[in-house]
């Protein structure tokens, strides 16, 4: 097991004292360490290429390293600025890279991080990066080796940390509900009130977790699912290129953090989707699947931003009121029409995961 405090020490005794990165399961112990003491020198970004992109641009303000923090699969998101401007045979800037290791080899996971897990160290092979895999905190020690050799010769290097491996902390608590409408009963009245025909493609995290659960537990018919396991921020592309070519109503239920990471997708969906498109914005001011941290979505004015994007109508739901109504009224608009529902956190426990993907797509081509 590692403290989460002597790996945060560790780091600013070697003058690494800049911290960015997106929330992840396994490190959100780190985010919530640094988060919970207002930590001035912490940024959570809004994808992994833009926080190793602020770490790039702070090391050239001060010449320290910064801290980089993501899930491997988030690794993805952070290839171009890695390899274009921070590698070694490009501009040489030295990078601390904390990676959350979904998916390893040692531990059982679910098929998407099974795949990007048994990349992940080839990954890092490939373009020359020094890790350490840190399981204890004698580990740390290996790890501040590599740290100081990145700082003199301006390299990248990272390490690895596994599920279960960083020991919680009691003092962490998820924040209260930024908004009140309970989820499950505006997900649950959603899908008793689509047409038959309608297709849903849903978020990762506990959207589409949430509609699995529904459905079983209130028997509520599915043919009609594609769930999005992992793409983060990519839900309204796919959902935009099966309604470019289906007459079917095509529900896109997207979470906050989502929207944010890959925010260019939502204007080109407003720019070609036409009216069977229909986009859903849950938003809970939070990563709620992966610790709860705030994303920033409590400053945004939807009805502004998504006229400016291209949807011709905005709706917006809060409460429980008329909310049948509200919902029928948004489906069957036949203009382009964006949904924002200001919703509370989930509420269940131990919720379902999909597991069986081929028979889950293949239902939904039927």
């Amino acid at each position: 097991m590692i403290k989460i405090k002597k790996l945060i020490d560790l780091l600013k005794k070697n003058k690494s004292d800049f911290f960015t990165g997106v929330p992840d399961s396994i490190l959100k112990e780190l985010s919530y360490s640094l988060q919970s003491k207002n930590y001035k020198n912490h940024i959570l970004a809004t994808n992994e290429g833009s926080a190793v992109s602020l770490g790039i641009g702070k090391y050239l303000s001060t010449q320290k390293v910064p801290v980089v923090y993501m899930q491997n699969s988030g690794l993805s998101n952070a290839l171009n600025p890695l390899i274009s401007i921070a590698h070694e045979k490009v501009y040489s800037i030295p990078l601390i890279l904390i990676i959350g290791w979904r998916g390893s080899p040692r531990i059982k996971d679910e098929p998407q991080h099974n795949v990007k897990g048994k990349i992940t160290e080839q990954l890092l092979k490939l373009l020359n990066i020094k890790y350490t895999i840190l399981r204890t905190n004698l580990d740390l020690k290996k790890f501040d080796k590599q740290i100081k050799i990145a700082k003199k010769n301006k390299r990248i290097v990272a390490c690895l940390i596994e599920q279960g491996v960083i020991e919680k902390t009691k003092k962490i608590t998820k924040k209260k509900d930024f908004y009140k409408l309970n989820k499950e009963f505006f997900l649950k009245t959603l899908l008793e009130n689509l047409p038959k025909n309608s297709k849903i493609i849903s978020s990762t995290g506990y959207n589409s977790r949430e509609i699995m659960y529904l459905r079983k537990k209130f028997k509520i018919k599915n043919t009609n699912d594609f769930y999005m396991v992992g793409g983060m921020g990519h839900t309204s592309s796919v959902g935009l290129g099966y309604s470019l070519s289906s007459k079917n109503k095509t529900i896109c239920i997207d979470g906050d953090g989502s929207f944010l990471m890959h925010l260019g997708a939502i204007k080109t969906a407003g720019t070609f989707a036409r009216s069977n498109f229909k986009y859903i914005l849950l938003n809970n001011n939070s990563h709620d699947s992966v610790g709860g941290q705030n994303t920033y979505s409590n400053k945004i004015y939807f009805n502004k931003l998504s006229k400016s994007l291209g949807f011709k109508n905005f709706y917006s739901i809060k409460d429980k009121k008329n909310l049948k109504k509200k919902i029928k009224k948004f489906i069957s608009s036949k203009n382009l029409g964006f949904l924002e529902v200001k919703i509370g956190n989930s509420k269940i426990k131990n919720l379902p995961r999909p597991v069986d993907l081929i028979k889950i797509k293949d239902k939904f081509l039927k």
